[in-house]
């Protein structure tokens, strides 16, 4: 029970690697408020499980951020940035606008939100932003959403100098191809079936591999750990 005593904030929780995170955490004793946008039943169903708390935030609209902390309350120890948009969006395709709200939710929102955390966190807290391989693993049709969290995985290294003083550990976590419902939306069969014969553990991630490496950064025995970025990829080579 590593974090008994302890509030934990996870964005977008309601489902994927969200949703294992926040029950990870939760199982470990903390009080978990998270994020949905759309999905009301499977994050009420989540808050009921857990204890935790759910608060609908789009995190297209950074004003959402009051929101989203008002039932953390006055400390807050632990904060995972989780929420992603991914649009294919090829070069042709790219607009200021798509450009904006893709930088917005995956980029400027984790920003903001780790400044407002800061204020609200005791010496020895930790922040865990959730970034992806397709950062060293180039995709068509994704350098919005690589270069997005490319510029978080930046902010990551960054943070982690600035708080360094008081304690606060600033890491990210890096998925590769992971067993969501968003990869089999997005991919054919025989693609996912090729991601999984290119890790070194011949399988996909499951969300709760990616739940057990933010657990690890955000727990006790991790405060030697900071500004890093960790590739939970299952040793996915191409």
């Amino acid at each position: 029970m590593a974090f008994t005593g302890k509030t934990a904030l996870v964005t977008g929780g309601s489902g994927g690697i969200g949703r294992a995170i926040v029950r990870r955490l939760a199982r470990d004793g903390a009080r978990v408020v998270f994020s949905y946008r759309d999905s009301a039943a499977a994050a009420a169903e989540l808050a009921g499980a857990t204890g935790g708390v759910a608060v609908r935030a789009d995190q297209a609209d950074v004003a959402s951020i009051d929101a989203l902390l008002e039932p953390v309350g006055e400390r807050l120890d632990i904060l995972v940035n989780n929420v992603a948009v991914n649009p294919a969006v090829p070069l042709a395709a790219v607009t200021a606008e798509e450009f904006d709200r893709v930088f917005t939710v995956n980029t400027k929102y984790p920003l903001l939100l780790m400044r407002r955390a800061a204020e609200l966190m005791p010496d020895g807290g930790r922040i865990v932003n959730i970034s992806t391989a397709n950062t060293v693993i180039p995709a068509p049709g994704h350098g919005l959403y690589g270069a997005s969290k490319g510029a978080l995985e930046q902010l990551t290294a960054v943070v982690a100098r600035e708080l360094g003083e008081r304690g606060i550990t600033v890491n990210a976590v890096s998925p590769g191809a992971t067993d969501t419902d968003l990869l089999h939306a997005t991919n054919p069969p025989e693609a996912i079936a090729q991601m999984a014969g290119l890790t070194a553990l011949r399988r996909l991630g499951r969300p709760d591999d990616i739940a057990n490496a933010v657990a690890l950064l955000a727990g006790p025995d991790a405060g030697w750990i900071t500004g890093q970025n960790v590739r939970a990829t299952g040793g996915f080579v191409v």
